[in-house]
């Protein structure tokens, strides 16, 4: 008999910190797999077993709340009273506002992978071009040299700044890997990522891309 108990009242919601882990990488575990099928859904799901042996890919009961448990503990997953529907809108429209709302500045913007911005708030289009160019760049390196960083050093982070004498970040570089499409986002200062704008905006990207 399982030691675990589920509340089948209430409804799998990532964290904003969830839905970052699930696509700050291309290393794909167990739960990283979990949330990002969790954010292609049209709602959030109702917590219950049969909900989690298909997002988990799992049969075993007892596995799939331990994987629960897991991501419950490092805060990756929560549970909420209502359902919450996926974002509408086209990415064109909502993306501006999402993006403001994770940075303390409200400068943000999203590039792709060519190093081409598909949306920005805060910095001017000139700026806007020249930090996507940028993180293109930036992120060539970091493929290059992931390795030294990674087995070399212990540093599992693919994110890069540019810091001030004291330390700081000026401006960040994020990667984000949507199927197999990967984005940065470049944010001026202090990000906010522990904003519920963050799940919102991957979700609306998971959907698109994923």
């Amino acid at each position: 008999m399982s030691q675990y108990t589920l509340t089948e009242s209430l409804y799998l919601y990532p964290t904003p910190a969830g839905a970052y882990y699930a696509v700050s990488s291309t290393k794909i575990d167990k739960p990283a797999q979990f949330l990002r099928l969790l954010l292609l859904e049209p709602q959030t799901p109702a917590m219950n077993l049969d909900t989690l042996k298909r997002l988990m890919d799992m049969k075993n009961a007892e596995q799939c709340l331990e994987l629960l448990l897991h991501c419950q503990q490092l805060g990756w997953v929560q549970g909420v009273n209502e359902p919450i529907g996926a974002p509408e809108g086209s990415l064109e429209v909502i993306l501006p506002d999402l993006l403001a709302a994770i940075s303390l500045q409200g400068k943000v913007l999203l590039a792709d992978n060519l190093g081409f911005y598909l949306s920005t708030s805060g910095f001017p289009h000139e700026v806007a071009e020249e930090l996507s160019a940028l993180s293109a760049e930036i992120a060539a390196i970091h493929e290059r040299r992931s390795g030294v960083l990674s087995n070399n050093m212990g540093i599992s982070s693919n994110a890069w700044a540019i810091v001030d004498a004291a330390g700081n970040s000026k401006v960040g570089f994020w990667p984000v890997y949507v199927g197999t499409n990967r984005f940065v986002l470049v944010i001026s200062g202090i990000p906010y990522f522990n904003r519920p704008e963050l799940v919102t905006l991957i979700w609306a990207l998971s959907i698109r891309y994923a």
